[in-house]
Parts: structure tokens; sequence; C-alpha cells
């Protein structure tokens, strides 16, 4: 266990005097997400370790440089595990970027978001304070939840210490079925057993096919096995994975990829390429090279929203563009932790 805050502090207050942004960067494995990363590199890979982990208490407490893939090691080997199903893109994947990406994998819908998850945070601010926000327990939130302003934020809001988490125990169960479905079809099955007491955990379709997992109690499985039909994929956990850390041969061919977030009952897009639908049909992934624009105003009428999450050209942000309210209340968030804008500057949105 490495703990480096007050080299970290000392960086920051230099890099305050002489007006030099930093970019911070753990495993480096979600560079490609966002807008170009800017300044200069301030690495948190050295600064790692679990700090406390509590399995009867449900909730682990890590420092940031901590890679992901050790710390669900260590969940695993209590039978526990992170719900959210993070992507690690990689195996230099971190804990913090984990929190500071906030994307989640193919159990999102079922079990919840990153933010969902993250129950405290040590963060160093753009004045070299170290600021703590909620704790270790579920229940310990009086006001606004700093918290989880952090999952998603890519860092632009401080230098992410410690982060604590609450963990869940893995299923005692598992399957994973497939049907031969067309698109619009496939969307109005999902939504529909989405509304049955079946235990859902994921649910992906692509080229025709689509992909559900149960997950839950032995009974329970079985229930919904025979309910829904369709046949068993003998290497469930290898296209989860696929799907997840995007490995499937639908995200090789993307020169462009869009990550769409819409209502999950949103018929299918008249946009071109075929998409891979997870969550329900609440997200989908297109590859597309068609104008940005037109992706974007697809998704809106949709009453969703589009990333260009891999690729393409970012000339206009890699997200979407907010409301003029809302991008006020990141600014003043901004000026908040990092007054002089140190942090990973543009690396949301240009205007910070």
């Amino acid at each position: 266990m490495s703990d480096l805050t007050e080299q970290f502090r000392e960086r920051v207050l230099a890099a305050a005097v002489d007006k030099a942004p930093l970019r911070i960067r753990g495993g480096g494995t979600k560079d490609f997400y966002g807008n170009a990363p800017a300044g200069e590199l301030l690495d948190t890979t050295g600064h790692a370790g679990l700090v406390a982990y509590e399995p009867t208490e449900l909730v682990v407490t890590v420092r940031a440089g901590t890679r992901l893939a050790e710390l669900e090691a260590a969940l695993g080997e209590r039978g526990q595990m992170l719900a959210f199903e993070p992507p690690h893109f990689g195996e230099t994947a971190t804990a913090g970027g984990c929190v500071a990406a906030g994307l989640s994998g193919p159990r999102r819908a079922a079990a919840g978001a990153v933010r969902d998850y993250v129950l405290g945070v040590k963060l160093l601010d753009g004045k070299g304070e170290i600021l703590n926000f909620g704790g270790q327990v579920m229940k310990n939130v009086a006001g606004y939840d700093v918290s989880r302003l952090m999952a998603g934020a890519l860092g632009t809001l401080g230098l992410l210490l410690e982060v604590s988490l609450k963990v869940l125990p893995k299923p005692p169960a598992e399957a994973t079925l497939r049907l031969e479905l067309p698109q619009d079809q496939a969307i109005e099955a999902m939504n529909r057993w989405g509304g049955q007491p079946l235990p859902l955990s994921a649910t992906c379709w692509s080229d025709g096919l689509l992909t559900l997992r149960l997950s839950g109690a032995r009974a329970a499985v079985a229930a919904a096995k025979e309910k829904i039909g369709g046949e068993a994929v003998a290497d469930a956990e290898a296209f989860w994975r696929g799907v997840r850390e995007q490995e499937d041969g639908f995200f090789s061919n993307a020169a462009a990829l869009w990550r769409l977030s819409l209502p999950a009952k949103t018929a299918p897009l008249s946009l071109p390429g075929e998409p891979l639908i997870e969550w329900g049909g609440a997200l989908r992934w297109l590859a597309c090279d068609g104008p940005a624009a037109a992706v974007r105003e697809a998704a809106a009428r949709a009453g969703g929203h589009a990333t260009l999450f891999r690729g393409g050209d970012r000339s206009e942000g890699a997200f979407h563009p907010l409301p003029a309210p809302l991008m006020a209340i990141h600014r003043n968030l901004k000026r908040a932790f990092d007054p002089q804008g140190l942090f990973n500057p543009g690396r949301l949105y240009k205007e910070f």
C-alpha cells in the first residue's frame, strides 16, 4: 500500500502557482473517452491499496490508483462484486478511473449505475485542500450528495484520493438465453419482461439475436428460463465480457462509435448502421460515420442524448451539448472545486 497524498498536494500547489493545468491519469485505459486530455501528466497509479474492507457491511474503501482487477479479485474471494459491472478496457484500469469515467456495464439497468454505489470520496481540490464527502454507510447524506458528483466528472472537479463503494453478494445462480428476434420485437420483449418479476440482470440485442442474462436464486432463475424460452448460451461469461469490454466484433468495426442514451421503449431510430442494444433498450451503441448533428438530433427527438464514445470527429465535442442553465451549474461547480481550472481542462466540455 502506498499513500502519495502529500506528494500530490505539493504538485497541485505548485501547479496553482505556475498556472499549469494537470492531466490526471490512472491506468490510461479510458484516455479515448471524452475530449482530448490536456496538461502535465499527474500519474495516480502509485497511490494504491485497500484502505478498509468490511464484507459484512458491504463496503470497501480503496485508494484511487488501485487496479480495478485487484479490487474485484479481493471482493471475489468473499463472494462479492461491484454490482454495476464496470468496464476495464485494459489490465491497468484503476478504481479512481472507474469512478471518474462513471461507466457501467451490462448489469447497470438491473443494479444501478456507478454513482449509486459511491458512498464517499476523499478529494484533493484545486487549492490543495483535502476534502472528505460522504462516508462508509448508505444513510449518511444530509443535503447535497457531493461524493456522487465525482462519478462521470472525468477528474475535472479534483483529484480523487480514496473512494468508498457499496458492494453486493454475487448471485447464487445465473443463466444466459438467446432468441432470434428483429430489433422492434426485441425492444418490445425486453421492456415487457423488464416489467415482470423476472431476475433479468442484462440484455443485449445485435444482428437479429437477443441475449438475456438471468441472475438470482436458483428457483427464480429456473422459473424464468421456463417462461422466456430460447437457447442456453454455453460460454456466457465470455459473451458478457465481450460486450462489457467491447471485444465483441460489433465494436471492432466501428470507425466512429456512438453511445445513445434513450427512453427504453424508443422505436428503432432511422440512422445508418445497425445498433447494439443494451439495458432493456435504454443504451444503444451505433457505429456511424454520419454527421454528428444528425445523430444528436435523432437522439434528442427521442428524448435522449448522444455521446461520441470512440473515434470520429470530436471538433464539436464528445458529449451532447448542454442547455445554458445546466452548463451554468457545471461551471459553478468547476469554480467551486477548481477555481484556477487546473484539473483536466476541456475533458468534459471546452467551456471548462
